[in-house]
């Protein structure tokens, strides 16, 4: 798809209410005609971040539609879900205690389903490979089989984008800088506590935090002392 025939269609975003949907929703918004946002609600301890994606959602003037899914509860255990088990990031080959199991997956199928019943065959996700926690759902290789499975299974012809799938957080940052969208990342919400004061040691807010410095840009959002 060419950037004019970009520009002659409409998009769905997969909106988080953090950095990087952030940052890709305003990114769809310059790259497409018309752009529509979906946001999950699937019991996470943070979410407060769901708060964040209506206001996001309500400064771009973007339609959101908030989808509850309850499926990963009973299905699998991680500490995004169980408030009691403690965060810790993946040490010797092994996963962050955070990776929801198949969410990414239910994710793009929901928002594959929803851009369907609007006619719509372009998604956008904040999926990185470059500058992530390693999650295995967030690799390029899984997103073009998933936009494969979702073309297959649906008989529609989707393309899912990931603009950020390269980047690192302070190329991200700079991007957002590029496109006049840093005011819009003091509504975000990163941090995997949950708390409207980030804790500023958990993976997420590392990341974060990491990028702003490098792309030595001030984060506008509020960390614990």
């Amino acid at each position: 798809m060419t950037k004019s025939e970009e520009k002659k269609s409409n998009a769905v975003v997969l909106l988080s209410g953090g950095q990087d949907s952030t940052t890709c929703l305003v990114w769809a918004k310059q790259n497409f005609k018309k752009v529509f946002a979906i946001t999950f609600d699937y019991g996470q301890r943070h979410n407060i971040e769901i708060n964040a994606a209506k206001k996001i959602a309500k400064l771009l003037k973007v339609p959101l539609k908030i989808h509850k899914i309850d499926i990963f509860k009973g299905l699998t255990k991680n500490s995004l879900i169980d408030k009691k088990m403690p965060i810790k990031a993946g040490k010797n080959g092994t996963l962050p205690t955070t990776f929801v199991e198949g969410r990414n997956l239910i994710f793009i199928a929901s928002a594959a389903i929803y851009a369907k019943s609007l006619k719509i065959k372009n998604l956008v996700a904040g999926f990185c490979q470059a500058d992530s926690s390693g999650y295995p759902d967030c690799r390029e290789n899984f997103v073009k089989a998933a936009e494969k499975a979702i073309e297959l299974g649906m008989d529609h012809n989707f393309r899912i984008f990931t603009p950020l799938m390269w980047k690192t957080k302070a190329e991200s940052v700079n991007l957002m800088k590029e496109m006049s969208g840093l005011k819009f990342l003091a509504h975000t919400h990163t941090c995997y506590e949950g708390k409207k004061v980030a804790c500023g040691k958990c993976p997420a807010c590392e990341l974060r935090i990491k990028g702003f410095k490098e792309a030595e840009e001030k984060d506008p959002i509020k960390y614990k002392k």
